[in-house]
């Protein structure tokens, strides 16, 4: 019964003839494999080239956005003048209160 339900689900969502206009072929003649193999490999080693490429373009920029914003110093405010935050520490021998 599951073999024959299974069966009628895929040629129902098969679509035909359209599944064979996009599955890709390999070729019959054992040279075009080879040259089409070794063009998929070419593929890939160039994008991983341009992805290492990519990436320490961008870490370079990082960085160099980085240093220039340390380069750039603050206007120094009046050396007078104390700015912090305090809080009152309470005497030795007296419960904690928040």
């Amino acid at each position: 019964m599951s073999t024959r339900l299974f069966r009628m689900f895929q040629s129902r969502f098969s679509m035909g003839g359209m599944s064979a206009l996009f599955a890709p072929r390999k070729p019959r003649h054992a040279l075009m494999r080879v040259v089409f193999g070794l063009l998929g490999l070419v593929l890939l080693a160039l994008l991983l080239v341009v992805g290492v490429v990519v990436g320490a373009a961008m870490l370079a920029g990082g960085l160099l956005v980085r240093l220039l914003r340390q380069r750039v110093k603050p206007i120094a405010a009046d050396k007078r003048v104390v700015d912090g935050e305090y809080r009152v520490v309470p005497k030795t021998g007296q419960p904690l209160l928040r």
